[in-house]
């Protein structure tokens, strides 16, 4: 996949839960979700934040540098808006986070809180942020998801922090590494890895992906997990950087439609 079709996976996915975000009225912002009991108001700061980071990673990488040593401005120097105006501010910004992708160096390294990033990889953790974070507001109002196939590029992420999961943990990474094969939205086979009858995760995309994304406890999908490798995986898999976080309690966040 081209970095321009990622770049346009994530404007997609930030158009889609903006669709979302305009159905909610503005009396159920402050409502908590099944997210830590984060308020709507919450997650889409968080993600205007991070998208506004992003953007000034890519566009001044030193002065990005600079500014982030000082870890204490981030809180203050935060956009302190709610509901629509917050909602339309976080997908202007994203819009143009997404112009600025399509126009630097695909090479560049950008720096980033961790590790420096790919433009590529950039983008893709972006979407994947916005695509689980945005699960946080389907779960609390119960609204019926209706997902494509560019979750693979949230699905592939699942898979390359298969060793991030452990090491993060301070655990040894367990080989082999499990075969990952998931049918996607529109019923195309993904696959990762080398076919196995011993260690494998197989099934759905979207629940693979609420897994990695810690927006489902494992027991509250279908996927069939089969070896040692896979069971402790999916029991702690996380496909995002921080500290390690525990998934959610099962039935916490088990409501059916995703």
């Amino acid at each position: 996949m081209s970095v321009a079709q990622q770049i346009n996976d994530l404007r997609e996915e930030g158009q889609e839960l903006h669709k979302t975000l305009l159905t909610i009225p503005d009396d159920q912002w402050n409502r908590p979700t099944p997210f830590k009991d984060r308020t709507v108001n919450w997650v889409v700061q968080h993600l205007h934040d991070a998208d506004r980071w992003a953007y000034h990673s890519i566009t001044d990488p030193d002065g990005f540098r600079a500014w982030v040593k000082n870890r204490n401005r981030v809180a203050e120097e935060q956009e302190k808006l709610t509901g629509p105006e917050l909602r339309e501010r976080w997908i202007e910004y994203l819009d143009e986070l997404c112009n600025q992708l399509t126009k630097v160096n695909p090479d560049l390294r950008a720096p980033w809180f961790g590790p420096d990033m790919g433009i590529r990889m950039m983008a893709t953790a972006r979407q994947m942020e916005t695509w689980s974070h945005g699960q946080d507001i389907y779960d609390l109002f119960e609204v019926p998801r209706q997902n494509s196939d560019r979750i693979k590029n949230i699905c592939h992420i699942g898979v390359r922090t298969y060793g991030w999961t452990f090491v993060n943990r301070q655990l040894e990474i367990p080989h082999p590494t499990p075969f990952v094969h998931l049918t996607s939205p529109s019923g195309n086979t993904w696959t990762w890895g080398e076919a196995s009858a011993d260690e494998f995760v197989k099934g759905d995309a979207v629940e693979f992906a609420h897994v990695v994304t810690q927006g489902r406890n494992i027991q509250d999908v279908s996927l069939e997990v089969k070896g040692k490798n896979a069971s402790s995986w999916m029991a702690i898999a996380q496909c995002f950087a921080g500290p390690p976080e525990t998934p959610p309690e099962p039935g916490h966040r088990a409501w059916k439609y995703y």
